[in-house]
């Protein structure tokens, strides 16, 4: 039986108010983008006639602005999980008007088929290629693709040309057993597959919408000398693990968060004359590996998505047999899988919103309660790593912000999940310490100069025990920056009252 094809405007007919709907992609990579702004001017239409219209989404990760964006400005968006970077988004979501939850990205498919959140009633799912029999081929992000396209009762795909049909070969899906039937998963080195190429699905679920639009990517920052510093102090680090017998001389995988930091700490890694060739076994792969691959630097990468710029991605498009034989992209529930983490030895290298002097991490919340964007996947390997490696400037909005408090506002990884942060004044290696060493550590090697004074007037200001926390002064940078604009300005008392010092 032949397939199905629509239009945008006609395929977005098919999704009710109330609907939940799963999305493609992980970041901007292998999202949708013609159907969710054809469903947006929908629900635009429907609310001018006074009739509710909103869905509930679940994604891989992050998305486009085609997606996330477009829904926000149309008000189209009841809850949305589990991470998001857009700024419509992150607005409708601080004013409460989305509600959100956030999730470690590895849990997201798993939890859809357990049932934790309701029906997937539609998906919708970008493919370089679909066949009559119900072969989809993704295009360069996964996310849980597999999951939503078995789960939903329509499967609205995106042909999109931009991408070439030569994907199929580089994915390798697979959904994983439920409990009690899970058993290992058998990826024992970075270059295993374990599953299909494509995703199988019933052919008379399928909806075929063309398009042929480029990814929404856009570059990062350019690396500065703050995050080149940060990028020499990793390597410092690295170097000096493997001196002393702690990483072995084969070295072990890499996996790194997203963003202009962890593309200097890459690009310091691809520089260094004494980081032997490496792997990576991430869930997102960057700029930065990419012409690391090109040099013979990184030497394989397996990971959920490309998240890289346009002129980049289209630089792998036309030399494709070259990244076919090193690029494999995997679900999130497999790229992002703590068991792998774990087997593989990876070295997780993950970004900090703050992090407090015992060794804390927010890295989700401005101010304690303002969403940035979510915990991503940092907790899935922060936990399963080799090593868990944190990164932070010391100081944000012109050193207004001290990204070093004596206690976080939001805590997203505890002190025991964290083994080393690096800021560009050098690195704290946590490992074995006590809270109050670990204080000692991170002021004096990561913290910057202008604000080690008040961090360690906190240290004395009274407070005992096995973790010296002084409630009467634990969020006072916080406080200094909200009433003053600076957490320079942060009052710290000395000393608390003898009785209490006793008890």
């Amino acid at each position: 039986m032949p397939l199905k094809f629509m239009t945008a405007e006609q395929a977005a007919t098919l999704i009710n108010n109330d609907d939940n709907v799963g999305f493609s992609g992980f970041t901007h990579a292998g999202c949708p983008k013609v159907v969710p702004v054809a469903l947006a001017k929908r629900a635009e239409e429907e609310h001018a006639k006074g009739n509710p219209f909103k869905i509930g989404m679940f994604t891989g990760a992050s998305t486009g602005d085609s997606i996330d964006g477009a829904l926000a400005r149309a008000h189209a968006i009841k809850f949305r999980t589990p991470y998001q970077t857009n700024k419509d988004l992150r607005n409708a979501i601080n004013s409460e008007e989305v509600k959100y939850f956030d999730l470690h990205l590895s849990t997201m498919a798993q939890d859809l088929r357990y049932g934790f959140y309701g029906p997937v009633d539609i998906a919708i799912i970008e493919a370089s290629d679909v066949t009559e029999d119900g072969e989809i081929v993704p295009t360069c992000g996964v996310g849980i693709s597999p999951t939503i396209a078995r789960m939903a009762r329509i499967v609205i795909v995106e042909l999109n040309s931009w991408h070439p049909k030569e994907l199929r070969g580089m994915h390798d899906l697979i959904e994983l057993s439920d409990p009690p039937h899970r058993r290992e998963i058998p990826v024992y080195s970075v270059r295993d597959r374990i599953g299909k190429d494509h995703i199988k699905i019933d052919p008379d679920k399928i909806v075929v919408v063309h398009t042929n639009k480029p990814n929404e990517g856009g570059g990062f920052a350019p690396v500065d000398e703050i995050t080149a510093q940060i990028g020499r102090n990793v390597v410092g680090f690295l170097v000096e693990e493997m001196a002393k017998g702690r990483i072995p001389d084969t070295f072990l995988p890499i996996q790194s968060g997203v963003g202009n930091i962890a593309n200097a700490v890459l690009a310091a890694m691809g520089e260094s004359k004494d980081i032997p060739d490496f792997e990576v076994y991430t869930e997102v792969i960057q700029d930065a590996v990419i012409g690391l691959m090109e040099a013979g630097r990184v030497t394989f990468a397996s990971g959920g998505t490309l998240t890289v710029s346009n002129p980049c991605i289209e630089r792998i498009y036309s030399n494709l047999p070259f990244f076919k034989e090193r690029i494999v992209f995997r679900t999130s529930e497999i790229s992002n899988n703590p068991e792998i983490a774990r087997r593989l030895g990876v070295i997780a290298m993950n970004t900090a919103l703050e992090a407090d002097i015992f060794g804390n991490i927010n890295s989700t919340h401005v101010m304690g309660s303002r969403m940035m964007n979510g915990i991503g996947g940092s907790g899935d390997f922060a936990r399963n790593a080799y090593i868990s490696i944190f990164l932070t400037p010391s100081t944000a909005k012109d050193g207004n912000i001290s990204a070093f408090v004596p206690m976080v506002s939001h805590q997203d990884h505890s002190e025991h999940s964290v083994k080393v942060i690096v800021s560009e004044y050098g690195v704290a290696d946590l490992r074995g310490k006590s809270p109050e060493e670990r204080a000692e550590c991170i002021i004096e090697n990561c913290a910057h100069p202008d604000y080690r004074p008040l961090l360690r007037s906190y240290l004395a200001s009274g407070a005992v025990g096995q973790t010296p926390v002084n409630l009467d002064y634990a969020f006072s940078f916080h406080q200094a920056f909200m009433k003053t604009g600076d957490m320079r300005n942060a009052e710290i008392g000395e000393n608390i009252c003898e009785e209490t010092v006793r008890k």
